[in-house]
């Protein structure tokens, strides 16, 4: 999931009797499946769970970019270069989406991008390690944005029907990042040298463990997931999306001709799943306190871009404002 730790601000689950009238009503409309929009009333914990879960996922769109945009000048064709181009495209209409949705609840877009600067705002912790070679841009396309996948398609459904609509278009365009993605892994497998296979079987190795921790902590340890599913927010536990991911993940894995670095995974007949081993849950929670490989370096990527496009920004306002004046005096 591209938003982690959501906090809810709720010790525990309020029961309908401990609602207030508007809380309980509420509560029913939530219940019934009927979409909640930005003038209806709304619990102050809903809304600041929604402003932090979407700006942490508008952030991870935006900050999902540089990882790629670090390969657009280095990819092997003209294709390959165009194609990632549009992908990074993507991502930035993703994150205006998703800025647009959260303004609705209230939140400045300003304001919440200064706390991602300021270290006070999350983004996914997939996005602080490194893209090493070239097989790392079908790696993030395949794992990364599969991942993102099988949490946002249920986004779709989530309460809130600002952000609800916009991930129906994300979705689409995200899938289709996932297929460019393991094209480029499997053009190398099939057409590659031993050592381009070699690098996509190591990409796979150091970006797994990742990808299956994007989807957060177990349920047991993440006492927000509670309230957020009551709200349905959420509509899916962090443990069935990461074993829905690799459920569907291992046998495109297998048609690669590749293999998962763990050595626990195995199918088990009576569950009809995958087990797998355990994650290594201190780095997930290392790289979200700012001590990932690669943390300081897109925050910083990030502040130098908003500093260094200060000028379009001012120049647009005075456009827009020119123009105002224009269409007051005619």
């Amino acid at each position: 999931m591209y938003a982690q730790l959501v906090e809810t601000g709720a010790k525990r689950l309020k029961t309908l009797e401990e609602m207030s009238p508007e809380e309980r009503e509420f509560q029913e409309k939530v219940d019934a499946e009927i979409k909640i929009e930005p003038k209806n009333w709304m619990p102050e914990g809903y809304r600041k769970t929604l402003v932090r879960q979407i700006s942490q996922h508008a952030h991870s769109e935006v900050v999902g970019m540089l990882p790629e945009g670090n390969w657009v000048t280095r990819a092997p064709t003209l294709k390959r270069k165009l194609q990632l181009m549009a992908k990074i495209q993507d991502e930035a209409g993703h994150g205006l989406y998703l800025y647009s949705a959260m303004e609705t609840l209230g939140a400045d877009r300003d304001e919440e991008i200064e706390k991602l600067h300021q270290g006070k705002a999350k983004y996914s912790s997939i996005f602080n390690y490194p893209t090493l070679n070239w097989a790392d841009m079908g790696a993030v396309g395949w794992l990364v944005d599969g991942a993102a996948i099988v949490n946002q398609v249920v986004l779709q459904r989530t309460s809130y029907g600002p952000y609800s609509r916009a991930m129906v278009r994300i979705c689409k365009e995200e899938s289709f990042h996932q297929r460019q993605g393991y094209q480029i892994l499997l053009d190398m497998m099939r057409e590659g040298t031993e050592e381009q296979k070699a690098m996509v079987q190591d990409a796979i190795n150091r970006l797994w463990w990742p990808a299956l921790m994007m989807f957060g902590p177990h349920d047991d340890e993440s006492p927000n997931s509670q309230q957020s599913m009551a709200w349905k927010i959420k509509r899916k536990s962090n443990d069935e999306l990461r074993q829905m991911f690799i459920d569907q993940t291992i046998p495109q894995l297998e048609f690669l001709g590749c293999t998962a670095p763990d050595p626990d995974l195995k199918w088990n007949e009576e569950t009809g799943h995958y087990d797998f081993g355990e994650i290594n849950w201190q780095e997930f929670y290392d790289v979200l306190k700012g001590n990932g490989p690669c943390n300081r370096e897109r925050i910083n990527t990030r502040k130098k871009a908003i500093d260094e496009g200060a000028w379009v920004r001012e120049a647009a306002v005075a456009y827009a404002e020119k123009q105002k004046q224009r269409a007051q005096a005619a």
